[in-house]
């Protein structure tokens, strides 16, 4: 039998035509998606969820999408949101000083999320659609893009029994400034806003791609994980009506989160102002609204990388209404938004946040990380890990507990018997390691473990995901370490001025 050309077309244009491209109608605007043949599931790239954000929107509350006509072709990926990097004072092996190339433009108009749906067709199941799962990105509130994930990797995991939405959403010097004049005549926290619109948008329309919106679990990892703590804590742990069921975090980041006219966050405003040449306007926000965007791109990513090696300049503050008090503050009361929590650590979470080849004094080290501390609380921090080898290693651990694993601890306690605890221990185990196991597109292959998970409340029992040194996965019960909990408590003791 001879294969010819016109037999390969022919056999072509009948799996077109057995494949159909869905078009899905939001109102809005109509996107067509693609569909992969080789796992037989759809893709929706580069939805817009919200108008740009540029102009007098710039600083402001996310605004709904202008309506277009025509049918939109949602098959590549979006622009990602103006990047800028950690900080790398006094130096930073891991990144350059200089705006590096990436593969996807950057821009302010940025506000788009990806859809990925099992199948060719969006059909809802007789129970009201599947569960859906929405992955936040990390990257310190500063860097990152959904155009690093594929969300495929997650519904194949999940046998085809999800719907994956991931988003993005403003960052750095756009989605996080400070200052009274911001809550004065703009948005703070916009890019949380931003989410918290995505979140919505998800209310309303993942019906129309065969999800269920009663049934979704938010899910970050780092920024992402810190972000989902800003959803479960908004409105005083008390959105109406309720964005998600479930929460799940990954290396949660909490870093200090000061009130929005605090010292530090008025310091911040008054350095972008200064940087744009606003200083003498009457109406600097308005000043900085008019502002060339490539002026505040350079000032963004200078100010961040010119920050303390490994923080990141702007973050979250507490603006009084979307988020109406220090994290902290609200986990313990425990009114929450979200039903369960499932959270997952790293073994060694401080190690890429300390520069290791740094010779350092532990109690600067402590003082400069939280710069509200006075003397006594330094000198409890210090106490707590002077025990704990090289002075580099214990800089690790006073950065990697505060800021990530023990906020970890207080949701646990928050969610009570609602909750699920988990480590990430496969070598390194370090801050970002556990991502390729969960996005296998990295070139990871996880084991299929489904092993018995009691909640974390009951007897404090986590789940250690590890390996043999064959390679064959170790996967173990084992109980928290008291002394742990006890550091931990000493960091809730002093978040007041942590500003967590």
């Amino acid at each position: 039998m001879f294969i010819t050309a016109r037999s390969v077309l022919l056999a072509l244009e009948v799996l077109s035509a057995t494949v159909s491209v869905p078009i899905v109608n939001l109102g809005y605007a109509r996107y067509q998606g693609s569909v992969d043949t080789a796992t037989n599931i759809t893709s929706f790239l580069g939805i817009r969820y919200a108008a740009p954000p540029v102009g007098g929107l710039r600083w402001a509350a996310p605004q709904p999408p202008l309506t277009v006509s025509g049918v939109q072709q949602a098959t590549t990926q979006p622009n990602e949101c103006n990047q800028a990097v950690i900080g790398n004072s006094p130096t930073n092996p891991f990144e350059s000083t200089s705006l590096r190339k990436r593969a996807i433009s950057q821009s302010e108009d940025c506000l788009f999320l990806n859809v990925y749906t099992p199948g060719s067709e969006m059909v809802a199941t007789s129970a009201g659609g599947l569960p859906v799962v929405v992955w936040i990105h990390g990257g310190g509130y500063t860097e990152g893009a959904i155009s690093e994930f594929n969300g495929a990797d997650l519904i194949i995991e999940s046998s085809y029994g999800v719907i994956a939405v991931l988003l993005q959403y403003r960052l750095g010097l756009f989605g996080f400034l400070p200052g009274e004049a911001v809550k004065e005549g703009g948005a703070l926290n916009a890019g949380l806003l931003d989410q918290n619109y995505a979140l919505q948008w998800v209310q309303t329309y993942i019906s129309s791609f065969g999800g269920d919106p009663t049934k979704v679990t938010i899910w970050g990892e780092s920024a992402g994980a810190g972000s989902v703590i800003q959803h479960i804590v908004a409105h005083g742990g008390n959105t109406q009506p309720p964005l998600f069921r479930t929460a799940m975090t990954s290396s949660t980041a909490s870093r200090p989160q000061y009130n929005y006219n605090d010292r530090i966050p008025e310091m911040l405003y008054s350095e972008v102002v200064n940087g744009t040449n606003c200083a003498s306007s009457s109406d600097t926000l308005s000043c900085l609204r008019a502002a060339d965007v490539n002026t505040l791109q350079t000032l963004n990513y200078n100010i961040n990388v010119n920050d303390f090696f490994g923080m990141f300049a702007f973050v979250p503050v507490v603006d009084g209404t979307f988020i109406s008090e220090r994290p902290t503050v609200t986990i313990r009361k425990g009114r929450l938004n979200g039903n369960y929590l499932l959270a997952v650590t790293n073994s060694h979470e401080g190690v890429t946040f300390v520069n290791q080849s740094m010779t350092l004094d532990v109690a600067d080290y402590v003082k400069t990380l939280f710069p509200n501390f006075g003397p006594a609380q330094v000198a409890g921090a210090v106490a707590l890990y002077q025990n704990y080898g090289s002075n580099v290693n214990q800089a690790s651990l006073v950065i990697g507990e505060s800021i990530i694993v023990c906020p970890t601890y207080y949701l646990l306690l928050g969610f009570g018997e609602r909750a699920w605890k988990g480590e990430f221990a496969i070598p390194p185990g370090l801050h970002g390691n556990d991502i390729p196991y969960y996005f296998t597109s990295y070139g990871y292959t996880p084991g299929d473990i489904t092993p018995s998970w009691t909640s974390w409340q009951h007897d404090l029992t986590e789940m250690k995901f590890n390996k043999t040194f064959a390679g064959a996965p170790d996967v173990h019960t084992f109980k928290t370490d008291s002394a742990l909990l006890e550091r931990c408590a000493y960091w809730l003791s002093v978040s007041a001025y942590s500003a967590q």
